[in-house]
């Protein structure tokens, strides 16, 4: 839905939980325990995370499909969950941005919060865990399970990326607050795109 409101503006597009992911593959291939901080960060350091047209990068590796394994699901949460790492991440979705002259459509769970709190445009969308569920069960991310399996997960996920100490998730004191539930993809992207002309 992001990439498409980019699209539509003629801007860039980054899908932050993507980077996240990408540092949880590089944490998981080399066996570190993603509860341990200190060894994350000094992993994290030792690899670039970009991205681009074909999605996110490791290492110039093209991972977009990698990074929606059921392993780094499992371990996101925890990854992103440290205070440094996600400074250390931040850093880089913020010079991402300015090597795209501050122009883009940045999808994540703290960009209106924490990431860019300056942004012209704040969006936080938001749907039940059974709907969201129901638009994800045809994905390859979904794997066979049912979506009752599918919305306990999100929900699961959404406690505790909201609990977090580190940038929990909520939506910015100035953002628009759109409720996707009863909403077609076209008609919210028509209402976000509305926002920033």
């Amino acid at each position: 839905m992001s990439r498409r409101v980019a699209d539509q503006l003629g801007l860039a597009y980054l899908d932050t939980g993507a980077t996240y992911r990408a540092a949880t593959l590089a944490i998981l291939r080399t066996g570190i325990d993603p509860s341990d901080q200190d060894a994350v960060l000094e992993e994290l350091r030792e690899h670039s995370i970009d991205y681009d047209e074909r999605g996110i990068l490791l290492d110039g590796e093209s991972v977009a499909f990698a990074v929606r394994s059921e392993e780094v699901t499992a371990a996101v949460s925890m990854v992103s969950a440290h205070p440094r790492v996600r400074a250390e991440i931040v850093a880089i979705q913020r010079r991402w941005v300015e090597h795209h002259n501050r122009q883009a459509v940045v999808e994540g769970r703290d960009i209106g919060t924490v990431v860019f709190p300056d942004a012209a445009v704040k969006v936080y969308l938001t749907a039940s865990p059974l709907v969201r569920a129901t638009r994800r069960a045809s994905d390859s991310e979904a794997g066979g399970k049912s979506i009752q399996e599918i919305a306990d997960a999100l929900a699961m996920r959404d406690a505790a990326d909201s609990e977090r100490t580190a940038s929990p998730l909520r939506p910015a004191d100035d953002a628009v607050v759109i409720d996707t539930g009863l909403m077609t993809i076209d008609e919210v992207v028509a209402s976000i795109t509305a926002l920033s002309t």
